[in-house]
């Protein structure tokens, strides 16, 4: 009799099945539990998975790329779903499967038992599966004041995700800086999911609790733009703490570029910077500190200002600075094209 599609097992490779099924996820915009109630799945199956403890039904995985649009991965293996029972031992355990459906005892009558648990002492337990994790909650400094600005630039809240959203090639330097920043300043670590479509990494964190703690710190869930966001008062009392917002607001949103013009014959070869944002409040704030900082910014249209002044564009790099390695390599070669050198500080 020859063997039942059903059974068989996709093996990746290690660490391929947890990136897979980020894809998917990613693909789908949907968390674990969205996942398994697409196939027919707990969300606990969905969850092993991911971590790598089982392997993915074949069918699964041909179900998730149709549904993404995606191809099923060519790197993969199929196998027996029993392919990794050996002797005696397991084999009687696949004989008791075949026979009775199960391993282990009655799953009705765990099922049962555990709703039993539940209703009598685990719903009351803080340390139940419905326990949010923790996270540290660090004090009000020039690193949360930059994170601030990285998520009014490109970031999101969700009802439990907050991720912040780059370029995948630009920007994948930045990325592992907000990564290790997102580690240092609450103490866990996000995921990188990768869309090869829109060319960017989400940097994902899962927390109700970090959720929460933005919430309660004037941070929005949902639109930016629809809420008109502004920076919270703690930052703007604090021209140090504000500074740091800026750079992550203009890491994020803002660009490095040069221009040449044609005067005379003669060509002239500038820079310049722009943030462009659509809630107003921010570009206030963004103008307003600049302003009071010592720099002239303007604002030619509604959603865009600029720096034009040179000196100015040097002084911004060498006291509020980037963590993004695009905008200082940028601006180095522009110097380095104009003068033949670039600054020690840089």
């Amino acid at each position: 009799m020859s063997e039942s599609i059903k059974e068989l097992r996709a093996i990746f490779k290690p660490k391929y099945q947890r990136a897979f099924l980020g894809l998917i996820k990613q693909s789908l915009k949907l968390d674990n539990q969205g996942v398994a109630d697409m196939i027919g799945v707990s969300r606990r199956a969905v969850s092993d998975w991911q971590v790598e403890k089982f392997s993915i039904p074949l069918v699964a995985v041909k179900n998730l790329c149709k549904k993404a649009k995606l191809g099923v991965p060519k790197e993969i293996e199929t196998r027996d779903r029993y392919w990794y029972t050996h002797g005696g031992g397991n084999a009687g355990g696949v004989e008791v499967y075949k026979k009775y459906g199960y391993i282990g005892g009655d799953p009705e009558y765990r099922k049962k038992k555990w709703y039993e648990w539940w209703d009598e002492k685990g719903k009351f337990n803080k340390n139940a599966i419905t326990a949010t994790l923790p996270i540290h909650i660090p004090r009000q400094s020039a690193d949360l004041a930059e994170f601030f600005g990285i998520l009014l630039g490109d970031g999101g809240i969700s009802r439990r995700q907050v991720t912040v959203t780059v370029h995948k090639i630009d920007d994948k330097k930045y990325a592992d800086y907000i990564k290790n920043l997102i580690k240092r300043l609450f103490k866990i670590v996000p995921s990188f999911y990768l869309s090869k479509k829109d060319n960017v990494i989400d940097i994902v964190v899962s927390r109700s609790e970090l959720v929460k703690f933005l919430v309660n710190s004037g941070l929005p869930i949902g639109s930016k733009v629809r809420h008109q966001v502004d920076v919270p008062q703690w930052i703007k009392r604090s021209d140090k703490f504000s500074a740091s917002c800026i750079r992550g607001l203009f890491d994020t949103d803002g660009c490095l570029y040069t221009d040449k013009h044609l005067i005379r014959g003669k060509s002239y070869l500038n820079c310049g910077m722009n943030f462009t944002n659509r809630s107003i409040p921010l570009l206030n704030f963004f103008r307003s500190k600049l302003e009071k900082l010592g720099y002239h910014p303007t604002q030619k249209t509604q959603f865009s200002i600029f720096l034009r002044r040179e000196q100015e564009i040097l002084r911004y790099f060498k006291e509020i600075g980037s963590k993004n390695f695009k905008c200082n390599n940028k601006l180095n070669e522009f110097l380095k094209y104009k003068y033949g050198e670039v600054p020690k500080w840089s």
